[in-house]
């Protein structure tokens, strides 16, 4: 006789799935809703609804957004936009290249679509830069220079040294003061929102800044004339990243409660986390007290499976061995979706706005 029981789920607490009736969805957040009594990433973006949801509704709460890959490209930056100016995110980290290309969009450029199967050699005589399935102008990063510029010269950073967020900060009041349209930088320069870039000089705005530098080089030389490569790029702008890194540990041992949402992986992802180690490792070094700094929530959008290597920190799970999230049987709440943030993240955000404006 087997020794198999036949069991109901319901006898020990499972969660029993529904059919998805789209003929009962009357809104986005009933829609994700329903998702989350699914299966697979249906599932997953309606637990990350639940997380994000938490972090908004947790008062102690301060929120990391951690961004990677093309999302302004994507058009995806009045998304960022919109969460900064719903008090959604606190402080933001991400790629040069994506806050450049965000940039060009601030003030009133465009990007176009393109045949990815596009003959890149004549997309490059032409003046075009692809990405993708998208392309960014090379005049577009002409103005983003000009504005870069026009930041550095008019605008000086305490004792005289440029930092990332210092650098945003300047950049989103240049983008109030001209008043051409929304932009990442000039919302979260409104909202007291700092945003750094920990690998600045991987990107435009990076390669921009050190132009500036060298032609201020060149104006006091006297002009170009008989400078070799090797003396060109002996000269450094007044830049400094360790800035970053304390400024954002500032903001971490102020926060009560954590919450990080990441999309993508890269740098920025495992910049904002390694903070957690960074506060102990110099209690446990320098000796003295520091508060244990851990991510309470956590909300990843990335295709990407951990056998890439992609992830820049990897699962949630992984992170809690490093000393960076509180452990789920501790009260972690994570939700990991694999998925284009494209297709997800605008859906996501969506449903949780309609709820979060539904309880005002």
């Amino acid at each position: 006789m087997s020794e198999r029981e036949l069991r109901d789920g319901r006898e020990d607490g499972l969660m029993p799935l529904k059919s998805l009736d789209l003929n009962s969805v009357t809104s986005c957040a009933g829609l994700v809703r329903a998702m989350a009594s699914t299966a697979f990433g249906g599932r997953r973006l309606g637990q990350a609804l639940d997380v994000c949801l938490a972090m908004a509704r947790d008062s102690e709460c301060k929120v990391v957004m951690t961004l990677s890959g093309a999302m302004t490209v994507a058009k995806q930056g009045r998304i960022i936009c919109e969460m900064i100016d719903h008090g959604l995110v606190h402080a933001i980290i991400a790629t040069g290249a994506l806050m450049a290309h965000g940039l060009t969009e601030s003030i009133g450029l465009t990007h176009y679509a393109i045949d990815p199967d596009t003959d890149d050699k004549e997309l490059f005589l032409k003046g075009y830069n692809r990405v993708y399935d998208t392309l960014e102008l090379e005049a577009n990063l002409n103005e983003v220079c000009e504005v870069v510029a026009d930041v550095l010269a008019n605008y000086a950073p305490d004792e005289g040294v440029w930092s990332s967020a210092r650098f945003c900060r300047a950049v989103g009041e240049e983008l109030d003061r001209l008043d051409q349209g929304p932009g990442i930088l000039r919302s979260a320069y409104r909202r007291g929102v700092p945003v750094f870039i920990p690998a600045f000089t991987d990107s435009e705005m990076g390669l921009d800044f050190s132009t500036w530098a060298m032609k201020g080089f060149l104006k006091k030389r006297g002009g170009a004339e008989g400078i070799t490569p090797e003396e060109l790029f002996t000269v450094v702008p007044p830049y400094n990243p360790f800035l970053d890194l304390q400024e954002y540990a500032r903001f971490i041992a102020g926060a009560e409660t954590l919450g990080i949402f990441t999309v993508g992986g890269g740098v920025p992802r495992n910049w904002a986390q390694q903070v957690g180690p960074y506060f102990d490792i110099t209690a446990d070094r320098l000796e003295i007290d520091l508060p244990g700094p851990r991510f309470k929530y956590g909300v990843r959008l990335c295709p990407e499976p951990v056998y890439w290597g992609g992830l820049s920190g990897c699962t949630y799970s992984e992170g809690v061995s490093w000393g960076k999230f509180i452990a789920p049987e501790d009260g972690g709440k994570y939700a990991e979706v694999l998925a284009d943030a494209t297709i997800v993240w605008p859906i996501l955000m969506k449903a949780v706005f309609e709820e979060l404006d539904a309880e005002k």
